[in-house]
């Protein structure tokens, strides 16, 4: 009887992630647009960030991620800010998205110098958009966007992987294939 209540609640944890991935744009969709408060290393912007003032400028990565101070998401953010100039040098913008409010982001961003702007999405609205936001944990899942210049969806993975180098590599192609 465990076993099978064990199998129900995985197909169910299963159909869960599939219904938000089907939420989520695919490749070729237009991004949704949204507007978020934002810190960077420096300090806490005084007007929130519009994606569509972005568009037709720069390609962006839009990488959304569970929450600040985390282990897991200290190695992705550290690892985007350590190939920085590889991704600028494509001409990227990026932005982290998490739950976190501005204040948290600030801190984070200065402790770990990162060079880039982190989003604060703390009612969940655009990791929803995206079909980022885990309904169980209300935490966002590790998903990374890339966006073209014409404002569609360039590269989605919504299962991205700190620990598999791959997944980053796949990402610089994306972003190499929309230069």
């Amino acid at each position: 009887m465990k076993t099978i209540i064990c199998i129900v609640w995985f197909l169910g944890m299963v159909l869960s992630v599939q219904a938000q991935e089907q939420n989520a744009p695919v490749v070729g969709d237009t991004a949704p647009d949204f507007t978020l408060p934002y810190a960077t290393k420096d300090s806490i912007a005084k007007s929130p960030l519009k994606l569509a003032d972005l568009v037709g400028k720069r390609a962006v990565v839009l990488a959304f991620y569970p929450a600040d101070w985390s282990t897991g998401c200290t190695k992705e953010v550290c690892t985007l800010r350590d190939n920085f100039a590889a991704l600028q040098s494509l001409d990227a913008e990026i932005l982290a998205v998490s739950g976190d409010y501005v204040w948290s982001h600030h801190e984070w961003a200065k402790f770990h110098s990162l060079p880039f702007r982190l989003l604060s999405d703390h009612s969940h609205a655009v990791a929803k958009l995206y079909g980022s936001l885990n309904e169980k944990s209300l935490y966002n899942r590790r998903t990374v966007f890339v966006i073209d210049k014409r404002g569609k969806i360039a590269y989605a993975n919504m299962a991205y992987s700190v620990s598999d180098l791959q997944d980053f590599e796949k990402l610089q192609s994306a972003l190499s294939a929309v230069k």
